[in-house]
């Protein structure tokens, strides 16, 4: 009997991904965000083990344990990292992951340091059209154009290291979350924390409704995603499908929008798989669930560390619509809600290939893209060798060679 989507916990959704936003969790300072993700599955009644730096794999039994899928989105977020101290008692800082300055200036943010915490702003070299004029619109854009006000009476690096700030201490920015009646929500570090409540509130639609699943699930928490490794840990053999969830690019020339799930067909890392992909493709379809095809030339997953670690698994991307990604992102109810019930559909769906159980085997069982009858053959015989060196061309037989 085929199992339907049931309705989906929205409030639940947006209370989670509100709380996540609401805890710091720039690479490399993800303990809090793993401490609430894990309570989180606990509440769940979802088993879950950590990796040692705090990468969290979950299981949900399904009625046959090979082959195992796993669905995977990232809590760690983009951030900063004080760079220098400097003279006039402000702070130089380099990012964490990959994204512009101009859109860390003016905005607020806590640097942590090894006693506590300190609130700042982060602020173009030249600041104020009273003090400089036209310069502050000429000014380049650039972490080496930008530095941080910090909220204390200090004016020299003196008053940074008696304040107790150091070099390598970390800089969270504030999310700034917004959500409006019409549906539409903005924030800071939607990627990936939309992501990882969609995914939350899927493992609650199986729990809620008993949703039989057909083989086991792993929901999979990563912290290092921004910074390239991310799903390269915390995979284990049994693992045959993995499929990851992450901010998808409206952009002009992109086939994302806001209000859908995004199916991703290749990033720079290459091409999907493509019986998983085509799978996600007959099951948003099927189910009625609004979602897009697109590709992304600048983007990359946790997808790719996985597979990039050694790990011979079937891989997709799904997402959630939204604009301005690694900067003031926006997305809508719609899209989330798009990708939560892709997600359900996903985990209750059998897997691709029933082979895939094993990591070796014979072609029985192998799947298929094309078959000899789905192929288009020249109608006319091709020329033999002696044939084609006699056609006529347009270059002397010495070009030729």
């Amino acid at each position: 009997m085929t199992q339907k989507i049931p309705p989906i916990d929205y409030e639940y959704l947006e209370e989670t991904m509100l709380q996540l936003l609401a805890i710091p969790s720039p690479v490399g300072l993800t303990d809090a965000v793993v401490r609430y993700a894990a309570g989180r599955l606990e509440a769940l009644e979802i088993s879950y083990e950590l990796t040692r730096r705090g990468a969290i794999r979950g299981t949900l039994r399904g009625r046959e344990a090979q082959p195992a899928r796993a669905i995977v989105a990232h809590l760690d977020t983009l951030g900063g990292m004080v760079r220098s101290l400097k003279s006039n008692g402000r702070l130089e800082i380099v990012p964490i992951g990959h994204w512009s300055s101009r859109f860390a200036e003016g905005s607020r943010l806590t640097i942590f340091t090894d006693s506590g915490h300190v609130r700042g702003t982060c602020l173009p070299l030249k600041t104020s059209g009273h003090a400089f004029g036209g310069e502050v619109d000429t000014q380049p854009v650039g972490w080496e154009f930008v530095e941080v006000r910090v909220d204390l009476p200090v004016a020299d690096k003196a008053g940074l290291e008696q304040a107790g700030i150091n070099v390598g201490d970390w800089i969270a920015f504030d999310p700034e979350p917004e959500i409006l009646a019409s549906g539409y929500i903005n924030s800071r570090y939607l990627d990936d924390k939309a992501a990882v409540a969609a995914l939350l509130t899927a493992c609650k639609a199986v729990r809620d409704h008993k949703l039989q699943l057909p083989v086991d699930v792993h929901p999979l928490l990563t912290i290092t995603e921004e910074v390239g490794s991310g799903a390269s840990a915390a995979l284990h053999g049994e693992i045959a499908e993995m499929l990851s969830l992450d901010i998808s690019i409206a952009a002009p020339g992109q086939n994302t929008s806001e209000h859908a799930a995004t199916i991703c067909m290749q990033d720079m890392s290459g091409p999907f798989d493509y019986h998983l992909t085509h799978k996600l493709i007959s099951l948003a379809k099927e189910n009625d669930i609004a979602h897009r095809r697109d590709i992304f030339r600048y983007y990359r997953s946790d997808s790719a560390a996985a597979v990039e670690a050694g790990n011979d698994i079937r891989t997709a991307l799904i997402g959630f619509g939204a604009d301005a990604s690694h900067g003031q992102e926006r997305t809508h109810r719609d899209a989330l809600v798009a990708l939560t019930q892709l997600v359900i559909a996903y985990m209750i769906s059998e897997p691709v290939a029933r082979r895939d159980s094993h990591s070796m085997g014979s072609l029985e069982g192998f799947t298929e893209q094309l078959r000899p009858q789905d192929m288009v053959l020249p109608t006319t015989p091709l020329p033999t060798p002696e044939e084609f060196l006699d056609a006529p061309f347009s270059v002397t037989p010495s070009e030729r060679l």
